[in-house]
């Protein structure tokens, strides 16, 4: 969730050039639990967006969900977007390709730094 974040255009941008995101689940866990707030920089359309990285993304299905979630590839119409936690998660397995509008930075609370690789889910 972001502050001031509002529903609108199908792949509607973020709100400022850099914004503080809220987690709320755990879709992402254990890279990223429910109460973390992240930085996350606006990505415009075209904008760089590689494999493994973490975004916040709307599904053009769903353009009221925000989410963060791991890029996977780019496809036809965006990223397909996978959360950390298979068991736990609502991504483009369930909601097909998802628009990038921002790249997570860093953690800012509790544990401030950088994102780890996605964990060897084995």
């Amino acid at each position: 969730m972001i502050d001031g974040d509002s529903v609108g255009e199908r792949a509607a941008p973020l709100p400022g050039a850099l914004v503080l995101v809220r987690v709320s689940g755990p879709s992402m866990s254990p890279t990223v639990r429910d109460g973390d707030r992240l930085l996350a920089r606006r990505v415009t359309p075209g904008g760089r967006v590689d494999p493994g990285d973490v975004v916040v993304a709307r599904f053009p299905v769903r353009p009221e969900l925000l989410v963060v979630k791991r890029v996977v590839r780019a496809v036809d119409g965006g990223h397909w977007v996978e959360g950390d936690n298979p068991f736990l998660t609502d991504d483009s397995r369930s909601f097909g390709p998802a628009v990038v509008v921002g790249r997570v930075l860093a953690r800012l609370w509790p544990r401030p730094g950088r994102l780890p690789a996605r964990p060897d889910l084995g």
